[in-house]
């Protein structure tokens, strides 16, 4: 059984980040990856300074080559299939033994059951529109999803354009004063439920209605469900929010003590990629200190 002074499951932004910090304030870290990130199909990621438009797989890339360069920190690609108490963590690469674990396992990607969605996602299809609403200023665009913050997030990508329409599929989501505040924006709201997205080499090219009718778009932004996939931590007991995050203090600390989580997995859940790393240097920082005692 190999010993850490922390084990972190997961090497998004979050989990890279703090085993950088956590390398460099030497403590042993040894980080565990499945390599199966929900943004593994996007080309381009944004807003990460000094990498704005890099492939997400390229950034995580280059996160392992840095940490690799510290004797201190371990990567391995392995899944965890249980922590317990006493943080003897169990994988499919062996045991290891932690003074303290770090969960950074993001979330799970549900997206409309739309048959056609998944060839045009990471190009013309979209779930983080802080991501990538810049690209498609004043170009018509649509918004699909069934969730009660759907009129937020419609109103939040009209800033992007006023050429919006928002598709609940049917679903009872979007209210009159919603409705309302959205038309003056320029965006409207088409109930009626959605069959499939439509396009060719250059892109979707529209939005197809279950009664056939094709409202032309240029791109699609989706407002997917998420799912905490976090079985191997059942047996620490952690509190969860109603959507099943993970409920933690300002600095990642756990309702377990010496268990730590960040990024998507926490509330409020999805966020940038940078705001994600920068998480991950607060929980790492936390933690030295609460090792120290």
């Amino acid at each position: 059984m190999s010993q850490w002074d922390a084990v972190i499951v997961g090497a998004g932004p979050a989990g890279l980040s703090a085993a950088l910090n956590l390398a460099r304030a030497r403590r042993r870290v040894l980080v565990l990856d499945s390599n199966r990130p929900r943004n593994s199909a996007t080309f381009h990621a944004h807003g990460f300074l000094s990498r704005d438009g890099i492939s997400p797989l390229e950034l995580r890339r280059l996160g392992r080559e840095e940490l690799e360069a510290y004797p201190e920190a371990s990567y391995e690609r392995s899944v965890v299939s249980s922590i317990e108490p006493g943080f003897t963590v169990a994988h499919t690469g062996g045991v290891a033994s932690a003074r303290a674990v770090i969960i950074a396992t993001g979330l799970r990607e549900l997206p409309p059951a739309l048959p056609s969605l998944r060839q045009f996602y990471g190009t013309s299809a979209h779930s983080c529109m802080e991501c990538d609403g810049y690209e498609y200023a004043d170009r018509p665009i649509a918004l699909v999803g069934e969730s009660d913050d759907l009129a937020e997030r419609a109103l939040l990508l009209s800033q992007w354009s006023r050429d919006l329409v928002v598709f609940t599929n049917g679903a009872d989501v979007v209210d009159a004063a919603s409705e309302a505040r959205l038309a003056e924006r320029g965006a409207r709201v088409e109930r009626r439920p959605v069959r499939d997205v439509a396009g060719d080499r250059s892109g979707i090219t529209g939005v197809v209605l279950a009664d056939g009718e094709v409202v032309p778009r240029a791109g699609v932004f989706i407002r997917p469900d998420y799912e905490a996939v976090l079985d191997f931590a059942d047996p620490l007991g952690l509190a969860r929010d109603a959507h099943g995050l993970i409920v933690t203090d300002p600095d990642g600390r756990a309702s377990a003590s010496g268990v730590y989580a960040m990024g998507d997995v926490t509330p409020p859940g999805p966020q940038q990629l940078i705001v994600a790393a920068g998480m991950g240097a607060r929980v790492a920082a936390a933690l030295n200190r609460d090792l120290l005692g």
